[in-house]
C-alpha cells in the first residue's frame, strides 16, 4: 500500500511530480504504473517498484473491450415487468430470453462501475480493500462477457452455475467497500465518496436483482412439478405468491412483526433473556399488502427497528440487576396505505440522534466513530445483508415469509448485515437502507427530536411500475 503523504491541491502540482501521478484518475495510461513520466519522477533511492506488492488490479489492462461496454446504456426494469415476465406460462423460450438478458446486462452494468473506479485518484484505488473490489468486478466482467448466446436449457444451466459462483464471490464487496472508503476518507471529499458509494451499491443491487430473479425462475422451470400451463398451487416446493424473488402479497403488519421479533431476540441473546426490550406497537392500515422483493423490505424494516430498540434500551435501561424489570417506552410503527405508496413511520423514545452525528447520518465515510466502525467491519468478512443469514446464524429461529413454502431457497442478495450482534455497529444501516428504498423509487427520511426520540419515514411505491433507479445521475 502506498505511504500516506501530504496532499496539496491538484492544481498546485506539476504534471510529472510524484503527487500529481498519485492523484491522477486511474484511467487508460494511468492503469498500473506504466506512465514513464510518473515513474521517472520518483527519487531513485525509493522507486515505486520497491513498494509492497501491488494488487493484481493495478496491472495494465487493455481498455478497448471495456470501452465498448461502457458505451452501452443499461436497460432498467420494473417490479411489474419482473412479475409479468415470470408469471404464468413460464416456458423454455422465456427462460432463454431471461438468460440472454442477464448475460448481456450484467457485463454492461459491471463495466460502468469499473469505469467509475478507474476515475478515482490512483492513491485511492491502491487501497487494498478498493483494489480487492476492483479485481472482483474485472474478473466478473471478463467471465460474463465471454459467455456465448444461450440457445438451450443446458446452456442456461451452465450460465446459472457461473452466476451463482459470482454472487458468492461478491459477498465480500460491501465490507471491503466500506472499509476502503473509511480508510480513504482524507483523500477525497466526503460528498464525492458518498456519491461513489451510492452508485456502486445501487448498481450492485440491480445486478443481484436480475441475476437472482433469473436463478429463481430457472429453479421454478426445472422443478419436477413444472408444466407449461402450470398453476403455482400444483408445486409443493413453491409459494403461490412468489414470482421468482418478487413476493406478490407482502403483508406490511407481518413484516414488521417478524423483523421486530428477530431484533428483540438478538438483544436478548446478547444481553441476557431477562433484559427488558421495548414493545413494538403496530397501528394504521393493518391489512396492507403489496408486491415487493421481500428481502429488501425485511432488511430496511429490520435496520430501522434495530436502531430504535438499541437507542431505547441505551436511553432507559442501566443493565443493573435492579433494573431487570424496567418497563421501557414502546416503539410505535404506523402503516399508511396511500393511493400510490405504502408509508411506514417508526417512532421511538430513544433520545434522538446526538447533534455531532446528525451531519454524518447518511454518510458512508464520515462520523465520530470511524475507527470503531473499521474494527467492527473487519469482523464481518462477508456481508450479503438480509434475514435469511440472520435466521441461519442466530440460535433463535423465527420463520420468515421468504421461506414460506420455499425450503430450498438460495441465499438472498442481502444476508449478514442484520446477523451482527446489537453492539457491533457498522454505521451503514441508515445509508444502506436509503439506497435500497431509493432503488425502487422510494424514500427514507429521519426526524430527530433531541433528548426525546426519533421518527423515521419509509415510503415504498406500491404499484411496482417504477423502474429501478440505477444511479443518481443516470448510467
Amino acid at each position: 500500500m502506498l505511504p500516506r503523504l501530504p496532499y496539496p491541491s491538484r492544481a498546485a502540482l506539476k504534471p510529472t511530480s510524484p503527487l500529481a501521478c498519485i492523484n491522477k484518475p486511474f484511467t487508460h495510461s494511468w492503469r498500473g504504473l506504466s506512465n514513464s513520466a510518473c515513474r521517472n519522477s520518483f527519487p531513485q533511492e525509493a522507486p515505486i517498484a520497491s513498494l509492497p506488492n501491488l494488487a493484481p488490479s493495478l496491472r495494465w489492462r487493455s481498455s478497448t473491450v471495456l470501452d465498448s461496454y461502457v458505451e452501452k446504456p443499461a436497460r432498467p426494469i420494473s417490479l411489474r415487468q419482473l412479475i409479468f415476465f415470470g408469471g404464468r406460462n413460464l416456458d423454455e423460450t422465456r427462460i432463454l430470453n431471461s438468460a440472454n438478458y442477464v448475460r448481456t446486462e450484467l457485463p454492461t452494468r459491471i463495466a460502468h462501475r469499473i469505469r467509475d473506479m478507474q476515475k478515482l485518484p490512483y492513491v485511492v484505488v491502491t487501497n487494498p480493500h478498493i483494489s480487492h473490489v476492483y479485481d472482483l468486478y474485472y474478473k466478473a466482467f471478463e467471465n460474463m462477457r465471454k459467455v456465448p448466446e444461450i440457445k438451450s436449457i443446458d446452456d442456461n444451466d451452465k450460465f446459472c452455475a457461473i452466476v451463482k459462483k459470482a454472487l458468492k464471490e461478491h459477498l465480500s464487496i460491501i465490507p471491503n467497500l466500506a472499509m476502503g472508503v473509511l480508510e480513504c476518507k482524507d483523500l477525497l471529499p466526503a460528498a464525492e465518496i458518498d456519491h461513489f458509494m451510492n452508485k456502486l451499491l445501487r448498481s450492485r443491487i440491480s445486478r443481484r436483482v436480475i441475476a437472482e430473479q433469473h436463478l429463481a425462475l430457472t429453479d421454478t422451470f426445472n422443478s419436477p412439478f413444472h408444466f407449461p400451463d402450470y398453476s403455482p398451487f400444483q408445486q409443493p416446493n413453491s409459494h403461490p405468491d412468489f414470482v421468482g424473488e418478487v413476493f406478490l402479497r407482502c403483508n406490511a403488519k407481518e413484516v414488521v412483526e417478524r423483523c421486530g421479533k428477530l431484533a428483540q431476540d438478538l438483544v436478548r441473546e446478547r444481553y441476557g433473556a431477562e433484559t427488558p426490550v421495548p414493545e413494538i406497537i403496530i397501528e394504521g392500515h393493518l391489512d396492507t399488502t403489496f408486491p415487493y422483493i421481500l428481502s429488501h423490505l425485511e432488511y430496511m424494516i429490520g435496520e430501522l427497528l434495530r436502531n430504535s430498540i438499541q437507542a431505547t434500551i441505551e436511553k432507559h435501561h442501566s443493565f443493573s440487576s435492579s433494573a431487570a424489570k424496567t418497563k421501557l417506552p414502546p416503539i410505535t410503527v404506523l402503516i399508511c396505505h396511500a393511493p400510490h405508496h405504502i408509508i411506514f413511520r417508526v417512532s421511538d423514545r430513544g433520545g434522538g440522534i446526538p447533534p455531532e452525528e446528525l451531519p454524518h447520518l447518511w454518510s458512508f465515510s464520515k462520523g465520530p466513530r470511524t475507527q470503531a466502525r473499521l474494527e467492527n467491519l473487519a469482523r464481518v468478512p462477508t456481508m450479503a445483508a438480509t434475514m435469511q443469514e440472520l435466521i441461519k446464524n442466530s440460535h433463535t429461529h423465527t420463520s420468515s415469509a421468504t421461506d414460506i413454502g420455499r425450503p430450498n431457497r438460495p441465499e438472498s442478495s442481502l444476508s449478514s448485515l442484520t446477523s451482527r450482534p446489537p453492539n457491533l455497529r457498522l454505521g451503514m444501516g441508515l445509508p444502506m437502507s436509503r439506497v435500497y428504498a431509493e432503488y425502487w423509487a422510494g424514500k427514507l427520511e429521519l426526524h430527530s427530536l433531541e433528548g426525546y426520540g426519533t421518527d423515521v419515514f419509509l415510503q415504498i411505491s406500491k404499484l411496482g411500475n417504477k423502474s429501478e433507479q440505477l444511479t443518481l445521475d443516470g448510467l
